[in-house]
């Protein structure tokens, strides 16, 4: 980060000693710790930030996303991803927030995935399992929500190729934290690290989340990631 945004400028001048955390933990250690790439912490932050519905931030987070590797049709995919995890209305206001760092950089949305595209395989072993525990457990509470899981989430979303599985789950585990809903989160953890996460990057999407999230969030998560790991170990 080598200019001030005008969100760094407002908090220099309303609450500088933030400013002075931010520079020396931020922006000197956070970002530039080894255990998670620098995309791979623009990823991380953007869920947060469309989990919260934060568009004040999203703009030079989105942009300093594209400067670390990020590819636009990943970001488009983030936000269409999320729409379902975090929902509609906070992945809209995303792109109302992402569509001008779009435009500056004429980034032309006919090179942006649509709706129809040449789905990943299946693993229907797997698919197959997830559906009938699901359908077993609560086909009769909400047979709507489970038809959508199946057929809108499952065996399309998480298909779909210009978001890698592994990048996927990502965003997927820093919205639900980011949203305290770690009831969420051992299911999509383990789906994360069956994906290609290790355990350290897993680790450090936390210390990611810490400064973007918040404390009480990423200490809530710290017992359910704990578990997660432990089975794994015992596995």
């Amino acid at each position: 980060m080598t200019h001030k945004t005008d969100v760094q400028n407002a908090v220099a001048q309303v609450a500088p000693a933030m400013a002075g955390y931010s520079d020396t933990f931020v922006e000197q250690e956070l970002w530039n710790r080894p255990a998670l790439s620098r995309r791979d912490r623009s990823l991380v932050t953007i869920a947060a930030l469309i989990a919260r519905n934060d568009t004040t931030e999203l703009p030079h987070y989105i942009n300093l996303a594209l400067d670390n590797g990020v590819k636009p049709a990943e970001i488009a995919e983030v936000i269409t991803h999320l729409a379902f995890y975090a929902g509609w209305p906070n992945a809209s206001a995303a792109a109302v927030a992402t569509r001008p760092v779009f435009e500056q950089r004429h980034i032309d949305s006919s090179t942006l995935p649509g709706r129809a595209v040449q789905l990943l395989p299946l693993d229907r072993q797997a698919e197959q399992k997830r559906a009938a525990l699901v359908a077993g457990n609560f086909a009769d509470v909400s047979p709507g929500v489970v038809d959508f899981t199946t057929r809108a989430l499952f065996t399309d979303l998480w298909l779909r190729p210009d978001l890698a599985p592994r990048d996927r789950s990502l965003i997927t585990v820093s919205a639900l934290v980011t949203a305290g809903q770690v009831a969420q989160v051992p299911f999509h953890l383990a789906k994360a690290m069956d994906n290609g996460l290790t355990q350290p990057q897993a680790a450090e999407v936390l210390t990611q989340l810490a400064f973007v999230a918040g404390w009480p969030n990423v200490f809530s998560a710290l017992p359910v990631f704990k578990e997660v790991f432990n089975a794994r170990k015992d596995g």
